[in-house]
């Protein structure tokens, strides 16, 4: 089969990037991580990472920097066009996961990278150009017009994945595009209550505030059918888009709209989910959202936390035969993955409802969980709602 497996080739230093990095690195591989950017974002929307992909951080001796750079969210709020609430549940009750935490997706790929460092070469501001493949390794051309030969490459390069186009075929192939935009938009001079997130709905579209870890970020997840064919990411035809969708709509909106058209840096893309036969092809593989990209509702930076020690796991375990380790990684990880994917439309739905009476539905459910929450920690409730009163007054002040 061409040999022990020595050398392996990473395109992406974000969560998955950074995972696998050092899972391979720790299992006796040389390491060389390519991202495309100049280094890490500086931003991110939290995600959670729990239960297993906790056990996961644990075992690389991270988990308490994931606690220290955690957001303070327990709360999900629900309120109207005037911002009355209409239900507050615990975040817990709403939340992927029995144990774990809730971190900026920047914080944790930085984390992940900075202890990859230790052991693997991650060179920033370097792409990978052409792929070529023979029996015994994979010869790489890069975009710096530098070239390197490695036993296996891992495209851990999210949704719009170079790697997987280079090796599988285009985007398009793959592509399932639900009919949703999300948009998001960071405000550092902004306030906002540490402890809760806050959701506006109408029919079709959401607007939510989070405080994040001190720069709160206004995300707008919206139907749209200019989603299902969307092919451009040019940051004017996104500033048109979200705000012909906003234009009208009360609470905070209006001010976070400004901040979206204002802003030199924004995030906008369509709701994706990835669906492929195979993540691997010879002595190339996926990871993370290159393979299954289930955008915001299939808990994609724990599996991908998951599916790097998963990976590491069977190279380690097939070390001369490529093909038998992706072939193991993907039939155990896609257990994890596949029911995540078939979930998608179901939670779109709930955390957009498109219709006036799914959102009623929607909103009814809350309320249920929040007087459930209320019967079994009542104390707790009451002064947490004591305690919100106070804050919600005092960033409306600010």
């Amino acid at each position: 089969m061409g040999g022990k497996i020595g050398t392996a080739l990473i395109s992406g230093a974000g969560i998955a990037g950074g995972a696998l990095a050092w899972h391979l690195a720790e299992r006796g591989i040389d390491v060389t991580v390519v991202e495309k950017a100049t280094g890490q974002r500086s931003s991110g929307n939290p995600v959670d990472v729990h239960d297993e992909a906790l056990r996961v951080t644990e075992r690389m001796g991270v988990a308490d920097e994931l606690r220290d750079g955690a957001t303070s969210v327990s709360r999900m709020v629900a309120v109207n066009r005037a911002g009355r609430r209409v239900a507050s549940v615990p975040a817990s009750a709403v939340v992927a996961g029995t144990d774990g935490v809730e971190v900026p997706r920047a914080v944790i790929a930085d984390i992940l990278v900075r202890a990859a460092k230790g052991r693997a070469q991650v060179v920033f501001d370097e792409a990978i150009a052409e792929l070529h493949e023979d029996a015994h390794g994979v010869e790489v051309a890069f975009e710096s017009g530098t070239s390197g030969r490695y036993d296996i490459v891992i495209g851990a390069d999210g949704q719009h994945s170079r790697v997987r186009s280079l090796a599988f075929g285009s985007e398009e192939r793959f592509a399932d595009r639900i009919g949703m935009f999300v948009a998001t938009v960071a405000a550092p001079d902004v306030q906002a209550d540490p402890a809760e997130l806050t959701m506006l709905n109408v029919p079709g579209l959401s607007f939510t505030l989070h405080p994040s870890t001190g720069v709160p970020i206004g995300a707008f997840i919206f139907h749209s059918p200019l989603a299902a064919a969307f092919d451009s990411r040019g940051a004017d035809t996104a500033r048109s888009i979200v705000t012909d969708a906003y234009t009208g709509l009360g609470w905070r909106v209006p001010e976070f709209l400004d901040r979206f058209v204002a802003a030199p840096d924004v995030y906008f893309d369509t709701v994706t989910r990835i669906r492929m036969d195979a993540w691997h092809t010879g002595r190339v593989a996926l990871l993370g959202d290159a393979a299954s990209s289930v955008s915001l509702f299939g808990d994609g930076s724990s599996s991908a936390i998951v599916g790097a020690s998963t990976l590491a796991d069977a190279v380690a375990s097939h070390p001369d035969d490529p093909a038998s380790a992706f072939t193991e990684y993907e039939r155990r990880h896609r257990l994890i993955v596949m029911p995540k994917q078939n979930l998608v439309r179901r939670s779109a739905s709930m955390l957009v409802p498109t219709t006036a009476p799914g959102l009623a539905a929607r909103n009814l459910a809350l309320r249920g969980i929040q007087a459930y929450a209320a019967l079994r920690h009542p104390s707790q409730n009451r002064r947490e709602s004591a305690d919100s009163s106070v804050r919600s007054a005092s960033w409306h002040r600010s």
